[in-house]
């Protein structure tokens, strides 16, 4: 149906789009939001829409044209989960910290912890307190991302793996660091010493 067709191929540009921006320009095109719907479910099952969360998608068109654009997986995972900041592996993979394959983009939200397995990926959110949601920044491009800074995406990792640093020393930070193979010497220093003032208050010596 030439409507269908029109609906889809408007979609198609969109990095990313709600169910009420499909309404929407489904009255553009003179549809009734029920024959909408109807196309969601028949866009969905023929695998034309991915779902993000209920009422989010992608269309399979761009997702297929960008999936191997980091940017863009790191703008999704800001867009499923609002406020949040992609932090921890994933960050430490995009600064060359480490060289270990990551398979969940992991983000931190002062929201609660929450995992979404979805056809474009998955995408886990820790969740922190309030005052800790911060040392992140905006990274501008073709798609626009918040993430954590090389010594706050390491301190967020540490912060979650250890309880909150329990029971933890600086030389034992140290050695999971090390343990975990990040490659620390390889952070600037500026970043190296942000990263031990943000521990001090946690760490017992």
């Amino acid at each position: 149906m030439k409507s269908s067709s029109n609906l889809i191929e408007g979609l198609k540009g969109m990095p990313h789009f709600s169910k009420d921006s499909v309404q929407h320009l489904g009255t553009q095109l003179g549809l009734s939001r029920s024959t909408v719907d109807i196309y969601i479910s028949r866009f969905l099952k023929r695998r034309q829409l991915l779902s993000l969360k209920k009422g989010l998608y992608v269309s399979a068109d761009a997702f297929a044209k960008n999936r191997q654009d980091t940017s863009y997986l790191f703008y999704l995972a800001n867009v499923l989960r609002t406020p949040s900041y992609v932090s921890s592996w994933a960050a430490l993979q995009y600064y060359d910290l480490t060289t270990d394959a990551i398979q969940t983009i992991t983000s931190v939200t002062p929201k609660v912890t929450r995992t979404y397995q979805t056809k474009a990926g998955t995408f886990a959110y820790q969740s922190i307190n309030g005052e800790l949601f911060n040392g992140f920044s905006l990274v501008k491009g073709k798609f626009d991302f918040f993430i954590a800074s090389p010594s706050k995406a390491l301190f967020d990792l540490l912060y979650f793996r250890s309880h909150q640093f329990r029971g933890m020393s600086l030389d034992k930070v140290m050695e999971l660091i090390k343990e975990l193979r990040i490659d620390f010497e390889e952070m600037e220093a500026s970043e190296q010493k942000k990263f031990h003032a943000m521990i001090t208050l946690y760490i017992h010596e």
